[in-house]
């Protein structure tokens, strides 16, 4: 058994295994440590001695121990038990997946904002401490601190291993949505690494919220992340070359994108534009689904894709959106356009040095003509940037300035 499948089984196998361990005995914060070693022992074992006749079993009985061993402070039996897990039987495992009611653990009240993602993104989208980290752009050391508060407080607070109802479980859910987006967002572009993007991560928030939308079908927004994610993921394979370097939108091939999720993202698309209330993530699938629908990157519609941008700008105000405004302005005014609306960006501490604000100023620039700036920019951009295949592709369009 390969590593990454390994990996695989075990991103979606441990938050069913710790919604069941947390049923049981409470302790939220004992549970989700005693999980992470289990799934640890596995990723050592796994690959070598091969895979258990019930990996849910198997965890299930790890992670039990593991936490047996945590309420009773004895290290010694703890290295004994490491030593002999797989050779414990499999401890039967419900078939429910607690994943949803977990999701909504993770986002308790109590929480603020940025540690109920955290704390999600960690115990069910398995993303490391380091991961999350970038994605609030935090040392890590304060990310660990401010994840191990979250799992106190909620044990603090005594939180039942249950769905919230009424107005909680609709503020709780644009928590979950919102972590949802942030594990798609660092599984189709990573933050840092050798590969653009790890389809693990893509893969695994499209199923968590594939689940939420079966539970939840009548919510515009929840229909409409996921109208985002199918459509945006249906262009993965189009996105870097054989040897792993970028292709922008514009020159990707697009007989090669995945029609079929293309399809159901439309669908998906039409449905969430059709419930009374228009959101955030609504608009973001409407904006992919007019990238999708153009068989050529000339033939997009960026009228269209900018008017979107613009009531996205009104409703859900955010630099990034902006940014985008900027490039779709650019292709119906002009690069001039484009570099004015940018400039708005420079005194917001959120962009400075940020390399996508950096290196869409250098595409526009170049338009312009102005080589020179527009070489500089995409250097500085490159020296931002964590993703190898990013700094690779900036410094391959400041190179071609050069030549």
């Amino acid at each position: 058994m390969t590593r990454s499948t390994t990996e695989d089984l075990l991103r979606e196998l441990a938050p069913q295994v710790l919604g069941t361990l947390v049923r049981r005995h409470g302790q939220f914060e004992g549970c989700e440590d005693a999980v992470q070693e289990a799934v640890l022992a596995a990723t050592v074992q796994w690959p070598t001695d091969g895979l258990p006749s019930n990996p849910r079993g198997w965890l299930m009985t790890v992670a039990t121990r593991r936490l047996i061993d945590q309420m009773r402070s004895d290290n010694a039996r703890r290295e004994r038990e490491a030593a002999t897990a797989a050779e414990v039987a499999p401890e039967e495992v419900p078939d429910t997946d607690d994943t949803l009611v977990l999701l909504f653990l993770c986002c308790h009240p109590t929480l603020t904002p940025a540690s109920q993602t955290a704390l999600t993104l960690r115990a069910v989208g398995g993303l490391t401490t380091a991961e999350i980290a970038r994605a609030f752009l935090v040392p890590e050391g304060t990310m660990a601190a401010r994840i191990s508060r979250a799992k106190q407080r909620i044990k603090a607070a005594g939180s039942s291993f249950s769905l919230p109802t009424g107005a909680e479980r609709e503020e709780r859910l644009r928590v979950v949505l919102h972590v949802l987006y942030l594990i798609f967002n660092e599984g189709y572009t990573a933050s840092s690494g050798t590969e653009l993007h790890r389809t693990d991560l893509a893969r695994e928030a499209i199923r968590l919220t594939r689940m939420v939308h079966a539970q939840l079908p009548e919510d515009g927004e929840v229909t409409g992340l996921l109208a985002l994610m199918v459509l945006t993921h249906a262009r993965r394979d189009t996105r870097t070359t054989a040897t792993g370097d970028l292709v922008p939108l514009d020159e990707q091939d697009r007989t090669k994108w995945d029609r079929e999720l293309i399809a159901e993202g439309n669908e998906l698309v039409k449905t969430s534009l059709a419930s009374p209330a228009l959101g955030p993530y609504q608009l973001q699938a409407a904006i992919a689904a007019t990238h999708a629908d153009a068989a050529t990157a000339e033939e997009t519609n960026w009228a269209q894709v900018h008017a979107l941008y613009l009531i996205l700008e009104r409703i859900a105000p955010n630099p990034m959106v902006t940014l985008n405004r900027a490039i779709a302005l650019a292709e119906t005014e002009g690069p001039t356009a484009g570099l004015a609306l940018l400039s708005t960006l420079d005194d917001d501490e959120r962009m400075v040095g940020h390399h996508r604000l950096l290196s869409v100023r250098a595409h526009l620039l170049e338009s312009t003509g102005a080589t020179g700036e527009a070489y500089e920019h995409y250097r500085r951009a490159a020296k931002s940037t964590a993703s190898i295949a990013e700094q690779r592709y900036l410094e391959s369009r400041a190179k071609r300035l050069k030549s």
